[in-house]
């Protein structure tokens, strides 16, 4: 998708609802017995999320878990009436390679129905918790289309302890024999290694300056359309810091969570950003017509 105007690819902006104690790298740490009894942070960081793409006029993709759209309907009606996309990430964020083929597709399945049902809207994406589809879950992308996703946003092409298929195109492919589009979060290549410049901690670690360059590099030099993507509890320095966490762990979840907004803020005013739906419809659309 490019803006009509300057011909520059238009880019996809995401957002991965869940909270602070649910990422993977928490998970040895804080019980999923304990969730039930965790004050709940994101809705108040949703909110503000919303009023910052307001602000800049910015429409994106909210990948929610079910587990939080159950408790928070009223944040998925927001996210829905401001006119941005819902899709799902899974029930409560169980990486793809700890579940088998069935209860991942009943995983999936109850999601969608879910997310369907309280905003009024269809669901035609996923996200995987922790990028967790890869090499050693080749069904997944099969059952997504047979549930009834239309694209998936679950790779990273890069080298990572816990994600990734460096081989992996960097750009929108057709996955299952072409019956859905994988788009995966974008990298730019520097001397043979792609390089995450599509968010998250990397966002927060490397130069603003960094990122707006290597963004830069994928519109203008390869003319793709880039993806990014946040978490609500990366603009909340003020979070719980549970006990025990690794120095790894500790390094990567709280890393420059002070600057993240201002950051946001000068991303959103220096690009061009859409719903993911809209900025990769042609692909989208493409894989649908296969699995017709």
């Amino acid at each position: 998708m490019q803006d009509a105007l300057t011909s520059t690819p238009v880019n996809a902006m995401s957002v991965d609802v869940e909270d602070y104690f649910q990422v993977s790298a928490f998970a040895p740490h804080i019980q999923r017995q304990s969730w039930e009894s965790t004050p709940l942070r994101i809705e108040t960081n949703v909110n503000r999320i919303l009023a910052l793409f307001d602000h800049h006029g910015v429409k994106a993709t909210f990948f929610t878990l079910g587990w939080v759209a159950e408790r928070l309907p009223a944040m998925v009606h927001h996210i829905v009436a401001e006119g941005h996309e819902l899709a799902s990430h899974g029930w409560e964020h169980t990486r793809v390679s700890a579940q088998s083929p069935e209860s991942f597709r009943d995983d999936i399945t109850r999601t969608r129905a879910l997310l369907e049902d309280i905003g009024g809207v269809p669901v035609n994406g996923y996200r995987a918790a922790s990028y967790s589809i890869g090499n050693d879950t080749p069904w997944a992308h099969k059952i997504l289309a047979d549930a009834g996703y239309r694209y998936s946003s679950s790779i990273v092409p890069v080298r990572h302890d816990h994600y990734g298929v460096p081989d992996a195109s960097r750009f929108a492919f057709p996955a299952a024999g072409g019956c859905i589009t994988e788009i995966p979060v974008t990298t730019v290549s520097l001397a043979g290694r792609n390089i995450n410049c599509g968010g998250g901690g990397w966002f927060r670690l490397f130069p603003y300056h960094f990122s707006r360059w290597a963004l830069r590099h994928v519109n203008q030099q390869e003319q793709e359309s880039g993806l990014f993507y946040f978490h609500p509890w990366e603009i909340d320095p003020e979070q719980p810091r549970p006990k025990g966490l690794t120095i790894k762990t500790r390094f990567r979840h709280y890393v420059n969570l002070k600057r993240m907004e201002p950051r946001l803020d000068r991303l959103l005013r220096d690009f061009q950003w859409d719903r993911m739906d809209r900025v990769f419809a042609a692909a989208i659309e493409a894989s649908a017509s296969v699995h017709q």
